[in-house]
C-alpha cells in the first residue's frame, strides 16, 4: 500500500488531465479579453463569462457562490444578476443548498450545460486547426488540445454534480484496495466532494488486510462503511457471510445500465443469481511484452505456453541483467493466484465446473455442487511449466508478487511480464522506462487444446449488510456516481488502466490514453475475458492460500510436483468437509 501511495503522489497523468480540461476554458476568456480590449464599444458577455467561470470551478472542484458568478460576469450587478436567472430557468445551472435553510446554494454546471460545453470544445478545435493551421505546427504544439479531451460527439461529458447534496452524518466513509485506480480517487476526493456534496473519508489496506477488515466489519452491529471495496473472487463468500447487502434491496439496479459492463466483469458480481457489487475496475492478467526487444531478437509474440518458454528462454540473459519473465511467485496468495491462472491455461478450472462454450460454467456455483480439481493431468502440465518458467525468472522471484513483478519490467531489467492492466501506469506513465511506449498486451499463452484466457481480476464496490437504514440511500447514490461512465473516465484521464464499461473503453479520449483499452476491449468481444479461472466460492481465498503455500514449496525443491498437487488437493479437499460458518 506504501508503494501505491507513493505511485498515486507523484502520478504524472493528474495534472495534464485537468489542464486539457481547463485549457478550452482558458483559451475562451483570453479571447473574450482581447476582442474586449481591442474593439472599442465590444461589451462583455455575461452569459458566456459565467459559463466559463462556473465550469473553471468545477473542474477545479471549488466552490462557486453566485456572489462570484456576478463578479466574473464583468457587467452591472443588476445586469449580472438577470443575466443569471435567465441561465439558471434555461437549466444551465445547478444550485445545490449549502446550508439546511436552503438560504445559501453553491453553483454548479448543470448536465445541459456539459453537454453544450463538450459540442463547443470540439468545434472551436476544428475550427482551429482549419482556420489556423494547428495541423501542420511543430509537434510540441499540436499536443495543445484547446479542450480537446471532450471533442468527439461519443466522447463522455465532465462528471456532473448531483442536484442534492448527499445527507450522511459525518461524511460517507469507504474502504478500498491501496492499488493505483483507488489512489486516483483519493487523488480526486475534492472533485468526488464536489460531486457528492460531503465529505469522503476513504481506507486504504493490501488485499489480505482488506479481507480481513470487510469480515470484521461484517461482525459488527452497524458497518463503519457505507461503501467496501471487494476483491471479485471473494463475492461467493462475502454473500454467504453477510458482508454485501444485494443490491436490489437498496436500489433499482437498471440505474446502472448492466449491459455497459463488460460481460465478465458484471457476471462476476453475482451470486446465485443475485447482483452483491458493482464493477469498479475490470483488470485482466495479461502478458506484458517489450516490442521492442522483439524486433530486435526477431521474435513473434507468444501465444502458446511452449512459445512463451521458448521465447524466455532466448531473451534470458542474467549476465546483462535481462530476465526472461517475471510472475506471481510469493509464497501465499500470491502465487496461489498464478497456480489457479496457469491451470486455467492448461484448459482446466480448480473446481469441477461444467464445460459450456467459450469456457466453464459458473451460473449454479451456490447450489454448492463442486469440488477442487488440483491434482490432475493439467494440474501436472501447470506444475512443470512453473517449474520451468522459474528457469528464466530474475534470481528473486520467489519473493515477487503483485508490485514487485512489474517494477523490473518497467526498469527494463525484464522482457515479459504477468500483470494486472491495474499496474501498467508503472511504465505507460513513466518516460524515462525503457518499457514506456513499447509494451505489447495479449491474453495468457496457452497449453496444447486450451483456448486463449485473459483471467479477470479488479474489484467491485457494493454496500454493507449491516449499513445502518438512514444510510443506504446516500450510499447508493455515491456508489453509482463512483461507477458511472463519467467517473471511470476521469479515473483513466488521472492515470488508471482498468475500466469497467464498454462505453467507456469506446470514448476517444480513453483510447488515445492507452492502447490497453482497445486491446482488452477486443478480449472481451473475443470472449477471453473470463472470471472461471478464480471461481467466486466462499472457499476459494483458503483454495488459493494452500496452491500458494504447497506449490511455493515446490519451486523451492522441498517437494516434487506430484507431492505439491497431492498435498494441495488433500488440504482443499478438507475444506469441504466444514460447514461455512
Amino acid at each position: 500500500m506504501n508503494a501505491m501511495r507513493g505511485y498515486s503522489q507523484s502520478n504524472p497523468a493528474a495534472p495534464h488531465a485537468q489542464g486539457e480540461m481547463l485549457d478550452m476554458v482558458a483559451f475562451l476568456e483570453d479571447v473574450s479579453d482581447e476582442t474586449e480590449g481591442a474593439i472599442d464599444l465590444v461589451a462583455s458577455n455575461p452569459h458566456l463569462r459565467m459559463a466559463l467561470h462556473l465550469l473553471k470551478g468545477h473542474f477545479e472542484a471549488k466552490v462557486i457562490t453566485p456572489t462570484s458568478l456576478i463578479g466574473a460576469s464583468r457587467v452591472p450587478y443588476a445586469t449580472a444578476n438577470r443575466r443569471l436567472k435567465e441561465m439558471i430557468e434555461a437549466g444551465l445551472i445547478e444550485q445545490r443548498p449549502r446550508t439546511k435553510t436552503n438560504k445559501s446554494y453553491s453553483m454548479h454546471p448543470s448536465e445541459k450545460l456539459m453537454a453544450q460545453w463538450v459540442q463547443l470544445s470540439g468545434r472551436v478545435r476544428r475550427l482551429a486547426e482549419s482556420r489556423l493551421g494547428l495541423k501542420d505546427a511543430p509537434d510540441d504544439t499540436q499536443d495543445y488540445y484547446f479542450g480537446g479531451s471532450y471533442t468527439a460527439a461519443q466522447s463522455i461529458p465532465p462528471l456532473p454534480v448531483c442536484t442534492e447534496p448527499l445527507k450522511i452524518p459525518g461524511g460517507l466513509r469507504v474502504l478500498v484496495h491501496g492499488d493505483p485506480t483507488f489512489m486516483v480517487m483519493e487523488n480526486l476526493k475534492r472533485q468526488f466532494e464536489q460531486v457528492i456534496g460531503t465529505e469522503i473519508n476513504q481506507r486504504a489496506f493490501s488485499i489480505d488486510r482488506l479481507r480481513e477488515e470487510a469480515l470484521r466489519n461484517a461482525e459488527r452491529t452497524a458497518s463503519r462503511y457505507d461503501i467496501l471495496a471487494v476483491d471479485l473472487p471473494w463475492i461467493g463468500e462475502f454473500a454467504e457471510r453477510g458482508v454485501l447487502m444485494p443490491l436490489e434491496q437498496a436500489m433499482d439496479i437498471a440505474r446502472l445500465d448492466p449491459a455497459d459492463f463488460h460481460t465478465a466483469g458484471w457476471k462476476a458480481t453475482h451470486w446465485g443469481g443475485r447482483a452483491y457489487g458493482v464493477p469498479a475496475q475490470t483488470t485482466p492478467e495479461l502478458l506484458f511484452y517489450r516490442r521492442d526487444i522483439f524486433a530486435r531478437a526477431g521474435l513473434q509474440p507468444p501465444a502458446t505456453t511452449d512459445a512463451l518458454l521458448q521465447t524466455a528462454r532466448t531473451l534470458h540473459d542474467p549476465q546483462r541483467g535481462v530476465a526472461g519473465i517475471a510472475w506471481n511467485a510469493a509464497r501465499g496468495t500470491a502465487l496461489g493466484h498464478t497456480v489457479l491462472m496457469t491451470m486455467a491455461d492448461f484448459g482446466q478450472p480448480v473446481l469441477d465446473l461444467p464445460e459450456k462454450a467459450g469456457g466453464f460454467d459458473t451460473d449454479a456455483l451456490a447450489q454448492h455442487s463442486y469440488r477442487p480439481t488440483i491434482d490432475t493431468d493439467a494440474g501436472l502440465r501447470a506444475a512443470e511449466f512453473l517449474l520451468e518458467l522459474l528457469d528464466y525468472s530474475p534470481s528473486d522471484i520467489l519473493s515477487m508478487s503483485w508490485y514487485e513483478r512489474v517494477r523490473p519490467y518497467a526498469e527494463g531489467k525484464v522482457a515479459m511480464a504477468y500483470g494486472y492492466t491495474l499496474l501498467a501506469p508503472y511504465f505507460e506513465l513513466d518516460d524515462t522506462s525503457p518499457a514506456h511506449g513499447q509494451t505489447g498486451y495479449l491474453p495468457h499463452p496457452v497449453g496444447p487444446g486450451a483456448s486463449p484466457v485473459a483471467p479477470i481480476g479488479g474489484y467491485a464496490m457494493g454496500i454493507p449488510a449491516n449499513l445502518t437504514e438512514d444510510r443506504i440511500a446516500a450510499a447508493v447514490e455515491a456508489l453509482t456516481v463512483f461507477t458511472s461512465p463519467g467517473a471511470q473516465k476521469l479515473y483513466v484521464q488521472n492515470g488508471s488502466r482498468t475500466n469497467p464499461r464498454y462505453s467507456v473503453a469506446a470514448d476517444p479520449d480513453v483510447r488515445r490514453a492507452s492502447p490497453i483499452f482497445e486491446a482488452v476491449d477486443g478480449m472481451s468481444w473475443r470472449d477471453e475475458l473470463q472470471f472461471w479461472p478464480r471461481p467466486p466460492v466462499p472457499q476459494i481465498a483458503d483454495i488459493i492460500q494452500i496452491c500458494g503455500e504447497e506449490f511455493h514449496d515446490m519451486l523451492r525443491g522441498i517437494i516434487s510436483p506430484r507431492d505439491a498437487l497431492q498435498n494441495a488437493q488433500g488440504r482443499a479437499d478438507a475444506l469441504f468437509e466444514t460447514t461455512l460458518t
